[in-house]
């Protein structure tokens, strides 16, 4: 039993970083699994999520061709979206947010808490 009547997409194709988000949220929301872009928009045409993790670097369609999509399509542009991405460099968060994500996380995810107050800060501000 999850804490929250909420749902979050991870969309990662990295299963210990799936794991890792699996150990910090699946107490308090419901998680939605995919490995990559095109699955999860796909699954987007049935249910609609309440916020999404999106891996920026995803194979075949990547996480900023899926962003896109979803910022084009009417249903799904206003449901926040986190990119988690192992780009860390100095500028890089204010780059995506610029490209159209709702916030950012670095990978690998090393303070829990942090990633924790992120999620529930995106989750809010999606209300």
């Amino acid at each position: 039993m999850v804490a929250s009547d909420k749902t979050i997409m991870i969309v990662e194709d990295n299963a210990d970083n799936r794991l890792l988000v699996h150990a910090i949220l699946a107490k308090s929301y419901r998680l939605l699994d995919h490995a990559d872009g095109v699955s999860a928009l796909a699954a987007l045409q049935g249910e609609l999520p309440d916020l999404v993790l999106l891996d920026v670097s995803l194979p075949g369609m990547d996480g900023l061709e899926v962003l896109q999509r979803m910022r084009a399509d009417a249903r799904l542009e206003r449901i926040p979206v986190i990119a988690l991405t192992a780009h860390a460099m100095p500028g890089d968060r204010e780059k995506y947010i610029a490209l159209g994500f709702s916030d950012y996380v670095a990978k690998p995810i090393t303070d829990a808490e942090a990633f924790r107050r992120t999620v529930e800060s995106q989750l809010e501000a999606g209300t």
